[in-house]
């Protein structure tokens, strides 16, 4: 199981800072366990069943919003001629169902102030 570096002094639940790049379903079992007090299984347990749901909404075709973070929607677009960019070669470009997600204003705001705070 990965376990994020993490540093003092950030706001989330836990008191620590993830930094790495990419946060997997280790960590956030790991940020679950650490928080909530449940064990590691059932912390685990319970991050494959949200992230389970979520995707069984989405199949079915329902819209999934989360409160304060944002919203995702499976989308249908229209097949459509696109280029090789090499060749430039034009090739049909089937119709296909796409994940869409729409961050909350509250996630875009915290985004927004965690950037002029670490000055990037």
């Amino acid at each position: 199981m990965s376990v994020p570096a993490r540093e003092p002094g950030h706001s989330d639940n836990t008191g620590f800072r993830m930094t790495q790049k990419t946060v997997t379903r280790a960590d956030l079992a790991e940020a679950v366990y650490g928080t909530v007090g449940l064990s590691r299984t059932e912390s685990a347990e319970l991050v494959e069943r949200v992230l389970e749901l979520i995707g069984d909404a989405l199949t079915s075709g329902s819209n999934v919003k989360l409160s304060s973070f944002g919203s995702f929607q499976v989308r249908s677009k229209n097949e459509r001629i696109g280029r090789n960019p090499k060749t430039g070669e034009e090739v049909p470009i089937l119709p296909r169902q796409v994940l869409v997600f729409k961050p909350s204003n509250v996630l875009k705001s915290k985004i927004n102030k965690s950037m002029v705070v670490s000055g990037k």
